[in-house]
């Protein structure tokens, strides 16, 4: 492939420029404490302070994301022409800013820290008891208000995951869990590098699509989220097929479809680990069974769960088995970012009521059962496992912004693609919804 001539360079080049300088200004001003996009939250990142020109404000943390978000619009288009190791030597640039400064945006981490403090210091069960159990923790006054009386809602192998981080201390946990962040955001870039090489789509593009996104970089990253882990399961699950279809084109025909293969067995049973992390991971399972048609992927899929389910009662007892509760509770909740609270505001309703709920989740179920039907007559797997993932986000009344990477990977690597517009799209409006308060009265 040639490379991009001059010209194309020098614009590539000051779209970075843009990219990095937005998130270098939103994260110095971070360093120097609570706003409205910052957290409260432990002595991090005093380097920062001294190159802060004030604290973050919502309209420097909007411009400098929309600058972000179109500086990234604009490098797409260059992509497939840009050298491969300067591109990744940005990448890792830009999230070596982020790894260094504050937490930004939510307070999830904080509540990752609780449930496990909670489990590995205090010997309460965070399935059962709640961040408020633990007030006199140093912890606590950093855990969002809105989940101080809430149980773990997170997957118990998640939970598992994050007892050893209480050791460490909160500032030591912190770090932690954001370097937990960044390598499964890292994972994620590198299996969608490697699955799109798999489907035939360009590497460099698919790795420019997700690990320049600013929901990835801005809001999720930059949040330490733990979608970033489950994401990063659910890849390396579809990377293992993708692998097996490769090799079955080299292997004869005289072989049984329904067969024990190593390849299709861990598929299944990464697909389980993933939404023992969060449980939406689960999405893609079904369409992975109806199509491969793998005994593999079902045994693999099976021993997770009695692995799963063996491990959380055993150490959470019934309540770390019972994972839809906290997915209906969350379920419940209305955001401000929701498309269904927006939808209620533009037809001159107060709000999204418990109706409104049954609707969308009726609706939901019946995307997903067109879906499968669509897959099990040949349609593409990976892609209607995004479609499955992206509707799952936008039409949840509790929508975050790192919902909306789910769907990304599988839209990148898909022959569909609907589906990439579709979730680029939703991201977009999901940006553009976050010009509201600088127009809206004091």
């Amino acid at each position: 492939m040639s490379h991009a001539p001059a010209w194309q360079l020098t614009i590539a080049s000051a779209f970075a420029l843009v990219i990095l300088a937005s998130t270098a200004w939103i994260m110095i001003d971070a360093s120097l404490g609570r706003s409205i996009e910052v957290p409260r939250s432990p002595y991090l990142a005093s380097w920062l302070r001294g190159l802060a020109t004030g604290h973050l404000t919502i309209t420097v943390f909007v411009v400098c994301l929309l600058a972000f978000s179109g500086a990234y619009g604009g490098l797409l288009p260059l992509a497939r022409r840009l050298p491969t190791r300067p591109l990744v030597a940005f990448i890792v640039v830009l999230y070596a800013l982020v790894f260094i400064s504050p937490v930004i945006v939510s307070t999830d981490v904080f509540s990752y820290i609780a449930y496990a403090r909670m489990g590995a210091i205090h010997g309460l069960n965070p399935y059962v008891s709640v961040p408020l159990a633990i007030r006199h923790d140093p912890i606590y006054r950093f855990v969002g208000v809105d989940w101080i009386a809430v149980p773990s809602a997170y997957g118990p192998l998640y939970t598992i995951f994050s007892y050893p981080f209480a050791l460490l201390g909160v500032i030591g946990s912190v770090w932690g869990m954001k370097a937990v962040s960044l390598f499964a955001c890292g994972a994620v870039d590198w299996l969608t590098w490697r699955c799109a090489q798999r489907r035939g789509v360009d590497p460099k593009l698919a790795l420019m699509i997700v690990a320049l996104n600013p929901l990835v970089v801005i809001y999720s990253l930059a949040s330490a989220q733990n979608d970033f882990l489950m994401v990063a399961l659910t890849m390396l699950a579809i990377l293992l097929t993708l692998n097996e279809a490769r090799a079955e084109l080299a292997r004869s025909a005289r072989v049984g479809r329904w067969r024990l293969n190593t390849r299709e067995t861990w598929s299944g049973a990464l697909l389980v680990a993933a939404a023992l992390v969060k449980v939406s991971a689960a999405v893609p399972l079904p369409f992975m069974l109806i199509r491969r048609r793998r005994s593999s992927s079902l045994v693999g899929a099976l021993a997770a769960v009695g692995v799963g389910v063996v491990v959380a009662y055993a150490v959470f007892g019934v309540h770390g088995i019972s994972l839809l509760s906290g997915v209906s509770r969350d379920s419940a909740l209305v955001s401000y970012d929701g498309f269904a609270r927006e939808i209620a505001h533009m037809l001159g309703k107060p709000g999204v009521f418990p109706v409104d709920h049954l609707l969308l989740n009726v609706a939901l179920v019946l995307i997903g059962v067109y879906l499968l039907a669509r897959t099990w007559a040949g349609y593409d797997w990976i892609a209607a496992s995004g479609w499955a993932l992206l509707a799952t986000a936008v039409m949840t009344t509790w929508l975050q912004p790192w919902y909306l990477i789910w769907p990304l990977p599988l839209a990148t690597i898909s022959r569909d693609r609907r589906l990439l517009w579709g979730t680029l799209l939703v991201q977009s409006l999901f940006v553009i919804h976050q010009l509201a308060p600088l127009f809206s009265p004091s």
